[in-house]
């Protein structure tokens, strides 16, 4: 079964279960300020699992768009992916359990609506009970009433199945079922054999649904949810896999031509670098069709890795250079019909690339002059850990670059240094980073609502002093500030800011309300309601508007919130910086005190 099939009857399946079908969500997060990009299906639905009513109904399905780079050194084993799109299906206070396993076990299963996996190569697992809930025994009933053996369902603790974003919010336990990849099969298998199967990567995770029942809060389970969610998730190219017989994703109809296009243009095939190539390009391709650029920070840092990190593998490969470009247009014509943005992103995506390969390749040079530096001072015929690390943050110099560099002048590398150093850095990115990698549902405090309004007023501010060619291009926000990015091809002047910083602080002393219609798409574009986020609205929609009425409203736009009720609570909007981001893009930095 191709990819494409797998997609659409995936879609089908739900759509016939009175799902509505939701286009997928941009890969820069919206409105959640906790990750830099959407890594499951369920984070643009946030403000729906906390109770807010989504437009569209209470029985949702999409394939979503995701990134996620927290695995990247596994990139090039047989299941990982940087980008990946993820199936899922969500029932916000509707059906439960015994709809979510009995459907995930037919789609799998059946031959005519679903995939036709051998049930003999399933297994499943439950969550196996704690002082914060009970032995999942109710999944496990309704798994041997679809089916499933009973030796065939394993329970396991919490870290293994149990679902929660952060430490406030819902959480519940989660059934997960994976399938034997292994060519004779496995068989029945006991609980500990189960365990070693997995360590081995003998069976795959194909399907997770969570069961969201309980609440926490400050990491501890304090009750129950008044309503209870499902949340599902199935990773496309591992069903593809399955589908289509090989033990890779690689091997698979995303990836093969790809593949094949490196096999044979490459004098020095390595199949590991291979697949980080095609990995990599495939991101990239739609982190650019999604307005992502290359930079030293948040997104645009991911990007720039993920490029040098193609170049890099592409070099060790032997590929010519700009091969990447060539190996970009297989992504583009195997998903164009279904992601419209990257044909009509073309050019940006291939001038992106074609211009950070050179950048590297410059970059490299500069770090080739540091290298002969700092070999000419070494002593005692050892290149520094300190310098290689110097040579790997700052001129991204891969360490077996600088390995082969020193072994050519007759040196040895102080690997411990070096690590000492990588693993000093990656302790302070990660306490860094802790703000942006909490969770899907963080964000939704008392300040980050307040900012997350506040960058509707910074929006229109912006396009009533500058002009209407102002859109957003991305926004982070935290409890201490709210970061807004913007499409203007000047720098502001000090005028033009003291102009937004006034309009702002003038509305929100007119305490105007903060109201939410739903709209019909059509019916909403009509009312000039800002949306830049491309196709990811379903039929309906919700428009979040400032001001007393639709018509006259100082703000509106396409949005799930969260948001205040009303802005004379905001306090004063101050701009304490502006500056440029990228060719036409500009990000202002701004508090409320």
């Amino acid at each position: 079964m191709k990819s494409a099939e797998i997609r659409a009857k995936f879609l089908e399946f739900f759509k016939n279960r009175g799902h509505a079908i939701l286009p997928s969500a941009s890969l820069v997060p919206e409105n959640d300020p906790s990750v830099l990009f959407n890594t499951a299906g369920m984070q643009p639905l946030v403000p729906y699992l906390l109770g807010q009513t989504h437009p569209q109904g209470k029985r949702l399905a999409n394939v979503q768009k995701c990134v996620r780079t927290v695995d990247i050194d596994d990139i090039g084993d047989n299941t990982h992916a940087t980008f990946f799109e993820m199936l899922g299906n969500w029932s916000l206070g509707d059906y439960f359990k015994k709809e979510a396993i009995t459907w995930s076990y037919e789609l799998l299963t059946s031959k005519t609506e679903g995939f036709g996996f051998d049930p003999k190569r399933l297994y499943v697992t439950v969550f196996e009970g704690d002082n914060d809930a009970p032995r999942d025994m109710e999944a496990v009933e309704i798994w041997k009433s679809v089916g499933m053996p009973e030796n065939r369902i394993y329970f396991l603790p919490k870290k293994s199945n149990w679902w929660s974003a952060g430490n406030d919010g819902p959480c519940g336990p989660d059934s997960e079922m994976f399938y034997d990849v292994t060519p004779n099969g496995l068989g029945d298998l006991t609980h500990d054999e189960y365990l070693k199967a997995d360590e081995n990567r003998d069976v795959v995770e194909i399907w997770n649904d969570v069961f969201m029942e309980y609440q926490m809060k400050d990491g501890k389970v304090v009750g129950k949810l008044s309503s209870k969610n499902i949340d599902t998730g199935s990773g496309l190219e591992r069903v593809t896999m399955i589908s289509q017989g090989v033990n890779n994703i690689y091997a698979t109809d995303l990836h093969i031509d790809t593949m094949n296009k490196i096999k044979g243009s490459s004098t020095n095939y390595i199949e590991k670098s291979a697949r980080i190539i095609a990995d990599h390009i495939r991101a990239s391709v739609f982190l650019i069709s999604d307005g992502v650029l290359p930079s030293n920070t948040d997104q645009g840092y991911v990007l720039r890795k993920l490029i040098r990190r193609a170049v890099r593998h592409a070099d060790i490969c032997d590929l010519p250079q700009k091969t990447l470009i060539k190996l970009a247009e297989n992504y583009k014509n195997i998903y164009k019909d279904v992601y419209k943005n990257i044909e009509s992103e073309w050019t940006n995506i291939t001038q992106t690339l074609l211009a950070e390969e050179e950048k590297f390749r410059q970059t490299l040079k500069d770090g080739l002059v540091y290298f002969k530096k700092m070999s000419a001072g070494s002593s005692a015929g050892v290149f520094s850990g300190k310098d290689a690390f110097i040579l790997f943050s700052t001129y991204g110099f891969p360490l077996e670059l600088t390995k082969e560099l020193a072994v050519e002048n007759g040196l040895q590398l102080d690997e411990k240094g070096f690590n000492e150093n990588l693993k000093e850095h990656q302790a302070i990115s990660r306490a860094g980073s802790e703000q942006k990698f909490k969770g899907g549902l963080a964000g939704t405090g008392e300040m980050e609502t307040k900012y997350h309004t506040a960058t509707h007023l910074l929006h229109q501010a912006l396009r009533t002093v500058l002009g209407e060619h102002v859109s957003q291009k991305g926004s982070n926000i935290t409890a201490e500030r709210l970061r807004f990015d913007f499409t203007h091809g000047a720098k502001m002047t000090d005028g033009e800011k003291k102009k937004v910083e006034d309009l702002i602080n003038a509305k929100i002393k007119e305490s105007l309300p903060v109201n939410m219609v739903t709209l019909p798409k059509t019916e909403a574009e009509k009312t000039g309601a800002l949306h830049f986020f491309g196709d990811k609205y379903g039929d309906n929609v919700s428009v979040y508007f400032i001001g007393n009425t639709l018509d006259n409203a100082f703000s509106k736009e396409f949005c799930g919130g969260p948001h205040v009720t009303n802005i004379g609570g905001l306090g004063t909007f101050k701009i304490q910086k502006e500056e440029a981001v990228s060719a036409g893009v500009r990000r202002i930095k701004a508090v409320l005190s």
